[in-house]
């Protein structure tokens, strides 16, 4: 009976508590939540969480913007996929899937989509201790890659 008892007790003792989710975590993860301009000052994307991941959309931009051509109406002309030329860029995702590392303080395995040239490339992003958003496309090995400089706004 009492090896029983101490069985019993190791066993109950193993068992990890249900707790509630870390709030700070979350708190820390929705950081890269809002609206961010790029350094360069032509684009403005808005980050937000969806389905425990973070994404960008682009609300605004000035590339191939014209008096005769306003951002309103232009297209993804470039995307690989032909049902998908027809489709705004104003308000388009162009990057998804980020998920928050909170051990190394910032957002991976996401990805980018390049407008210009219609192709996809892996994605991360991180806050500086400015608070200035860094989001890093690459392909295969993040050494290869570009990054993007956003502030606050």
């Amino acid at each position: 009976m009492r090896i029983l008892s101490v069985i019993l007790l190791f066993v109950l003792c193993s068992f990890k508590p249900v707790t509630e989710p870390d709030i700070d975590a979350s708190a820390d993860a929705n950081r890269i939540c809002g609206k961010w301009e790029s350094s360069e000052k032509n684009l403005v994307v808005e980050v937000y969480p969806y389905k425990g991941t973070y994404r960008a959309k682009m609300i605004h931009f000035t590339g191939g913007v014209t008096k005769d051509k306003p951002m309103e109406s232009i297209t993804d002309k470039k995307n690989p996929d032909p049902t998908l030329r027809n489709r705004k860029v104003l308000g388009m995702d162009v990057v998804e899937n980020l998920k928050f590392n909170p051990k190394s303080n910032s957002w991976e395995g996401g990805r980018i989509y390049e407008v210009q040239s219609g192709k996809y490339w892996s994605a991360a992003a991180s806050l500086d201790g400015s608070g200035t958003l860094k989001v890093k496309g690459y392909w295969k090995v993040k050494l290869l890659g570009r990054t993007m400089v956003f502030h606050r706004i």
